[in-house]
């Protein structure tokens, strides 16, 4: 299981060829065992905010369609996670969003976390595949 935040998301959607490609290669690079995405619900908010208030109905289709997928299972916001991220964020100083994801990657178990946040290079339990951020 690979955890992927917001910004892997929006990049492998909405991203050319020179954004998505590592993201892609890396994916198929996965053994098939491996290659289901984790994230929490928060990504979906973060996802979604623009294209719905912006009206652009494609997008937001090419979300759902993203977030229905059967390689991708969605980590709830629940007690465990909540505990989790208060404790990232005052132990390694993240954003709240981002404890949110960091905490759901950490209790899911993934074997790595996929972002373009170098911050979230400095959390323990994570081994994080950084993309360069555009």
């Amino acid at each position: 299981m690979i955890y992927v935040d917001s910004g892997i998301i929006m990049r492998w959607i909405e991203g050319n060829d020179n954004i998505r490609d590592p993201i892609d290669l890396r994916w198929r690079q996965l053994p098939s065992a491996d290659r289901l995405f984790v994230t929490s619900r928060i990504a979906r908010l973060e996802c979604r905010c623009k294209p719905l208030r912006d009206k652009q109905n494609d997008l937001l289709l090419l979300y759902d369609i993203f977030f229905a997928s059967k390689e991708v299972a969605i980590r709830e916001i629940d007690a465990a996670v909540v505990e989790k991220a208060t404790d990232l964020r005052a132990t390694v100083g993240l954003k709240p969003a981002d404890a949110i994801h960091a905490a759901s990657a950490i209790l899911a178990g993934v074997i790595e976390f996929w972002t373009t946040d170098a911050q979230l290079t400095k959390c323990p339990g994570l081994t994080v595949v950084l993309f360069k951020a555009v």
